[in-house]
C-alpha cells in the first residue's frame, strides 16, 4: 500500500504514547504495527536517543507518516493533556485500584469514545522497566494482555501491535466501562490542576502523614480521580470546593 492509500485508510484512533522508548528501531516497528490497523496518532515522551531518530524512520519504512507526524513531550500528563480516557498497557498490575481489561475489552472501551469525538490513549512503557506506577496512576484502566505468567516479557511492538490489531476489530460498541455522559469530560489538564490543588491543600493541612508514605498516598488520590472520570462541572466544583475549605475560617 501506498503512502498515499495508506493516509487515505486511517480513521480516528486512540493515540498511541510510548513513555521513554529506548531504541529507535522500535519506535519504528510500532509505527508499522499501528499503521498496518489503521493507527497513526503516535506520541513520544523523553524518548532516550532524541528525536528524529534516523533508526526509526529507517525501520518504520512504508509507515514514514506516522514517524513524520509523530509529536514529543517531557511528560506522560503533558502528553495525554487533551485526552480524556487512557489505558495503561502493563503486565504489573500494581496497588492502584483501576479496571483492569483484557486488549478486546480495552479495544472497545476505546473505540466507543473515539467513535463519539473523544481523545483517547494507550500509554506504553520504555523497554527497560515499562510504565512506573506514577504513570499508571494518570490512567483510567488498564490493559493487561493474557501471555503465558511464565514469560510475561512483550516487546514494545508486539505490545502495539496487539493493541492495534484488537482496535481494528472493535467494530461495535460495547457494554465496558460506565455510560458515557452527555456532558463533555473534563480535560485531563484540569483534572491535573485539580489534583495538584488537591493535594497542596493536603500538604498545608498537615494530611500527608508519615511523610515517608506520601507518595503513595498520593498516587491513590490521583488514580481515584481519574477513575472517576468527571465531567468539566464536576471539576469545577471540586476545585470550588477544596478552595473553600482550604480558606482559613473566620472568627465566630
Amino acid at each position: 500500500m501506498s503512502r498515499t492509500r495508506a493516509q487515505e485508510r486511517v480513521a480516528p484512533a486512540p493515540i498511541f504514547v510510548l513513555v521513554e522508548p529506548q531504541m529507535g528501531e522500535n519506535i519504528g516497528a510500532a509505527a508499522r504495527a499501528m499503521l498496518n490497523f489503521g493507527v497513526s496518532g503516535l506520541r513520544l515522551v523523553n524518548p532516550r536517543d532524541g528525536w528524529p531518530n534516523p533508526k526509526a524512520a529507517a525501520m518504520a519504512s512504508g509507515a514514514a507518516f506516522v514517524i513524520d507526524q509523530a509529536r514529543v513531550f517531557e511528560t506522560v500528563d503533558e502528553a495525554v493533556a487533551d485526552c480524556e480516557y487512557v489505558i495503561a498497557a502493563t503486565a504489573r498490575r500494581r496497588e492502584l485500584m483501576l479496571p483492569v481489561l483484557d486488549p478486546g475489552e480495552a479495544a472497545a472501551a476505546l473505540r466507543k469514545r473515539v467513535e463519539t469525538g473523544k481523545n483517547c490513549a494507550i500509554l506504553f512503557g520504555g523497554e527497560r522497566n515499562g510504565l512506573s506506577t506514577d504513570d499508571v496512576a494518570r490512567a483510567n484502566a488498564i490493559l493487561s494482555v493474557p501471555v503465558n505468567p511464565a514469560f510475561a516479557s512483550l516487546n514494545l511492538s508486539q505490545a502495539a501491535l496487539i493493541a492495534a490489531y484488537e482496535w481494528s476489530r472493535a467494530q461495535e460498541f460495547s457494554g465496558v466501562g460506565t455510560p458515557l455522559s452527555e456532558e463533555p469530560a473534563a480535560s485531563r489538564d484540569d483534572l491535573a490542576r485539580l489534583v495538584d490543588h488537591l493535594e497542596s491543600a493536603l500538604d498545608r493541612a498537615g494530611y500527608f502523614h508519615p511523610p515517608e508514605k506520601r507518595p503513595s498516598m498520593a498516587r491513590n488520590i490521583r488514580a481515584a480521580f481519574t477513575r472517576a472520570g468527571f465531567t468539566d462541572s464536576e471539576v469545577r466544583s471540586l476545585r470550588g470546593a477544596v478552595k473553600a475549605l482550604a480558606k482559613p475560617k473566620k472568627p465566630s
